[in-house]
């Protein structure tokens, strides 16, 4: 995957949007969004591909404080499809009003848990027919993953406070292991290279993404690759 290099863009907030439009494009999505929430910076940060009208019509009809693809993804730890979410009376009001801006509820919510309670929830949309969004979603799950913490842990670290506390330490054996899963290397081929057993790899994936607080080995990379640990593949 060669992930989108947020440091390459220009250093306004407008960066991030540029980011959302360019996973759109790689991705095929009609549009994407970010949310996150940073409790040791007391901020809270949005940004998305979506027109003006329906971005003021959001806050001004407060559908943040009932969205359930916000609130039901901030208690999973694993992606949330939009087809899961309850047809309640919120899902209802939300998706009422963004049908008429040219919204549809077919969607997903990728949730990232960062190490000091902030948490990021990147969201994709297309319309298209189920069979092709499935296919869609799990053909680029894994590098949706991988995004969702990159633009999570640069839009994260650029409070000063978690920029202080953000960075793990990390051996040269994890960095030299993760840099090599950047660029698309299996465990077995990292331990071809580096003429170490394939079980010795996973142990020092196992650290890195216990100090990087990632889930899978994608997001770990995405995080080492956001905070500057590593650079992409």
């Amino acid at each position: 995957m060669d992930i989108v290099d947020l440091s390459t863009l220009p250093e306004q907030d407008s960066r991030y949007d540029e980011f959302l439009r360019q996973v759109c494009d790689k991705y095929e999505m009609d549009h994407a969004a970010y949310a996150g929430m940073n409790p040791a910076a007391g901020t809270i940060h949005g940004h998305v591909t979506y027109g003006d009208d329906w971005k003021v019509h959001y806050q001004e009809q407060g559908l943040h404080l009932i969205d359930p693809t916000l609130h039901m993804s901030q208690r999973s730890i694993a992606p949330v499809d939009w087809s899961r979410l309850e047809r309640g009376k919120d899902f209802q009001r939300v998706f009422r009003d963004a049908h008429d801006f040219g919204i549809p509820d077919q969607g997903i919510t990728i949730p990232v848990r960062g190490p000091y309670g902030d948490i990021g929830l990147l969201s994709a949309t297309r319309e298209c027919s189920r069979d092709e969004w499935k296919k869609l979603v799990s053909s680029v799950i894994s590098d949706l993953q991988s995004l969702a913490v990159h633009i999570h842990d640069n839009v994260m670290t650029s409070d000063t406070i978690s920029r202080m506390l953000y960075h793990p330490t990390l051996s040269s054996r994890e960095l030299e292991i993760l840099q090599w899963a950047a660029a698309g290397k299996s465990q077995q081929d990292i331990g071809d290279i580096l003429s170490i057993s394939h079980r010795t790899v996973e142990v020092h994936l196992r650290s890195s993404r216990e100090k990087l607080n990632a889930l899978t080995t994608p997001q770990a990379v995405g995080r080492a690759i956001g905070i500057g640990l590593i650079y992409p593949g």
